[in-house]
């Protein structure tokens, strides 16, 4: 019984942080955090993708983007480095295993914030101890806010 009453009060706290990380990097899978073509991100999930990726609750300054360099000339005799690969377009289709992977993560992290929202339901409806179990849910919430306001 002690296992499970440990359990219940370590879920309670970090169950927040689950939630956060598990619907921000489901927005990461398909970019929607950051700005391409003529999508432009809302505030918000742009300072909560910078949350996740660097732990700062701030956008990230615009940039100017540079302008494409002129190609290399190969002259007679000379040694060229290897050219990486250009990215592709944005009018090109990912590979079927980039956009499978990302579809399957994508219900991975449907999955983990439905389990973990019925783990909270779980322990909240079955436990005699439901104050310290909000005490601690409050205290998961409120301690990552704390320290990216405060510090």
């Amino acid at each position: 019984m002690m296992i499970r009453q440990l359990h219940a009060y370590l879920s309670a706290f970090v169950a927040p942080s689950v939630l956060f990380f598990a619907f921000t990097g489901s927005l990461q899978l398909f970019s929607l955090h950051e700005a391409h073509g003529d999508y432009q991100p809302p505030a918000l999930i742009e300072k909560l993708g910078r949350v996740h990726t660097d732990q700062a609750f701030e956008l990230r300054p615009k940039h100017e983007p540079k302008p494409p360099s002129p190609p290399a000339v190969k002259a007679e005799g000379d040694w060229v480095a290897p050219v990486a690969k250009p990215a592709p377009s944005e009018d090109e289709a990912p590979p079927l295993r980039e956009t499978a992977l990302k579809w399957l993560f994508l219900l991975v992290a449907v999955s983990l914030i439905s389990s973990t929202l019925l783990g909270l339901w779980m322990a909240l409806t079955q436990n005699r101890r439901k104050v310290v179990l909000l005490v601690l849910l409050l205290a998961g919430v409120a301690t990552p806010v704390a320290i990216l306001v405060l510090l």
